[in-house]
This record gives structure tokens, sequence and C-alpha cells, in this order.
């Protein structure tokens, strides 16, 4: 099918949901892509910070093809070999003692926050299950996850919802003022889709003193910065922080479904049967590409993210038309002179493919991306603001 008819049947079918760029992509290799009419796109969106290894990566694929050519689904009432395996590297490599795999990042989420009001029911009993989020925070579309998300332009017409959820500034007063009945405070490390902005290294330390210190649980959502995003493997390494609760998608799986919660000690046991569930969460095809791309996260592959972020910030802020460089890793923002919608529009006209966050764009290149791809990308950026 050519772009015309695949865009009619969208038109005339889909849920209209999405703002989509005029392009239909069917292809290519690591992080250039091919649409349905032959031109080339250098990739620096990844699918919103998915396809951690671009697309076409052979070992990826072969793990998965592996799994498809066994079983392709059993529900969480039977063991499968990948789950486990998934499990025991994400617990391994982040100190967590047990996962709950979903379909999402709003799901993960969504497991944190009852996990949350679980543990402080248990301990404390009922009237303490606030669940306090930063403003400018984006957590997912779930009625749960969107009350949590703290940007009043998510929020309209979907009124009640979930009750005692507050968004606060981030800083260590306001979350303070709001102290009372809470049961875990959930942060970005990284806010992406207010404008891909850092948290502040002081305020997030004192936030992990001030949460041990109340009992209140710390959830940190790594949801687009995990799994290798910034340079580490989640985020939160930068801050010298330990939560109680992680949460992770996007990228875990390469391309495919898949969210987790990761509980740590002090939430270890949280949760009993019945608690909680998922019927694709864990799917064995899904965990089996998950446990090919984090096999593949090593310190040493790590190491060259954290380069190719320094040489692309390095080369950007060189551009002329680009106000500030904000984020962490290969997760940029870019306050740029003309507006960001626009700039993306004339990105995608020139071959590049790149994201808006409100007024920033926003670049999310695969992990993997090479040097030449790198430079072909920013040539475009270039020109488009010049």
């Amino acid at each position: 099918m050519n772009f015309e008819e695949i865009k009619k049947l969208d038109s005339q079918y889909g849920a209209e949901t999405f703002s989509r760029f005029p392009v239909a992509l069917a292809g290519g290799q690591g992080a250039t892509l091919v649409d349905t009419e032959g031109k080339r796109y250098i990739d620096f969106g990844a699918g919103i910070a998915v396809n951690i290894f671009g697309v076409n990566d052979e070992e990826w694929k072969s793990a998965v093809i592996d799994q498809l050519g066994k079983i392709q689904h059993t529900s969480n009432l039977y063991y499968v070999e990948p789950q486990a395996r998934l499990m025991e590297l994400l617990c391994k490599r982040t100190g967590a003692k047990r996962v709950f795999f979903g379909n999402s990042g709003a799901e993960a989420n969504e497991c944190a926050f009852k996990a949350a009001r679980k543990y402080s029911y248990d301990k404390y009993g009922a009237g303490r299950s606030k669940i306090i989020s930063l403003k400018n925070s984006f957590h997912g579309r779930t009625l749960f996850t969107l009350t949590a998300t703290g940007q009043d332009v998510f929020h309209r017409y979907f009124h009640p919802f979930v009750g005692d959820v507050v968004s606060v500034d981030a800083n260590i007063e306001s979350v303070r003022k709001e102290a009372k009945g809470a049961c875990a405070v959930v942060i970005e490390p990284v806010q992406g889709e207010s404008g891909v902005t850092a948290l502040n290294a002081e305020f997030v330390k004192a936030l992990e003193k001030f949460c041990k210190e109340q009992d209140v649980l710390l959830i940190v959502d790594e949801v687009q910065t995990g799994n290798g995003r910034t340079g580490k493997f989640h985020a939160y390494e930068h801050f010298g922080i330990s939560p109680d609760l992680v949460t992770t998608a996007k990228g875990i799986a390469g391309g495919l479904p898949l969210g987790a919660c990761l509980f740590f000690e002090k939430t270890e046991h949280v949760f009993s049967a019945g608690d909680h569930g998922s019927t694709f969460g864990g799917n064995p095809v899904c965990c089996a590409g998950a446990v090919n791309v984090i096999s593949r996260l090593t310190d040493e592959f790590l190491l060259e993210v954290q380069g190719k972020s320094d040489y692309m910030r390095a080369k950007l802020r060189t551009i002329d038309g680009v106000k500030a460089v904000t984020g962490m890793g290969l997760m940029i923002g870019l306050e740029t002179e003309k507006p960001a919608k626009e700039v993306a529009n004339e990105c995608l006209k020139r071959g590049l493919l790149v994201l808006t966050a409100h007024t920033r764009v926003r670049l999310l290149p695969p992990l993997n991306i090479t040097k030449n791809e790198i430079d072909e990308g920013l040539s475009v950026l270039k020109e488009v603001l010049k």
C-alpha cells in the first residue's frame, strides 16, 4: 500500500486520537528508516524512546523469532522461562527483590501506586493513601496515572479523577506541605513530556531523605529515562538514591509492549496472590526481546551512550537557532528560536525524524546510532534552524 491508501484507511477507521506526521514508515536498518515511497530518514525519535537498538536489529530479531517458534502466550497462570530469566536479570542489575510485568508504562505506574497504597494500609491502616507527584510530570493515560500527571492540559474532560492524589512544585518545601496522609511520592528523573527537564539533584537527595524519615515510599518513574537512555541503566543512578519502587517500559523490550514495576526491599512482600494481575503482562515473546535488550546494556555500552550524548550536545550548542540544550544522556531537549512543531515538520521534509515536548524539540535517538547517522541528522537540523 502507498501512503495515500494507508492514510485513507486510518482516517476512515481509526479513532481520532493522534495527530500524525504525514509519512508511513515501512522499514529500515538501525537509525535509518524508509517510508512507503522509498524516502530515507535519520531517526532521532526511536518510536518515543522505544527502539533502543533501532529497527531490524539482527540479534534482537533472532531472540524474538526463536521464542515465536516455541510459544507466543501462556498467561500468568503458568511459568514461562523468558519471564523468569528477565526477572532475574532486572533484580540482579538493580538490587530489586521482585518484579511485576504489565504491558505499558501506565500499567507499571498503576501497579506502583496500588502497591504504595497497600503498603501503607497494611502498616498503618486507612487514612494514609495520598500520592504526591510533581507539576509538569507525566505518568500515563489511565485514570489513576492521569490524575498523577501534573499537567492541567491532560485533565480536561475526564473528571472526576481518582481521589487523594496531588501535584506539587519540585521543591522539598512543597512536598512537606502535603506530607500529611501521604503514602508515596512519585518522580521522573527527567520530565520528558513537559520539555525534557532534569530534576534538581539537591531536591532529589532531600526528597529521598524526607521519604525515609516519614516512611513514605519513593517511586521513580523510569518509563522514558530507563534502560540506558541517560547513559546509566536507570536515571536515578545519576542522583545516588535508593527508591522503593521503580517503573519502566518503552525501551525495555526493544519495540514490543512490556512494562515492569520493580519492588525493592521495603515493598518486596506488599502483594499477595490476587492483589494485582495481567493477562498479557510478561508475555514470553516480549520477555525474550527484553532479555536480549537488558543483556546488551553493559557498562561498556552505556559508556558509549554517554560519549554519543556528549558529542551530540557539544554539536547542538554550536548550531545557530538553538537557545538551550536540556535533558540527560540521549534524552535531549532543545529550546529553539523557531517553534518546535515548525522545526519538526521541516525536519521531516528534509529526512529527519524529531519529536516535540510542548515548546521544545525532543531528541531520543536509538542508543546504537552511528556517528555518521548523528552527523547526517544534525546537518539537517542545522539547515532547518537557519
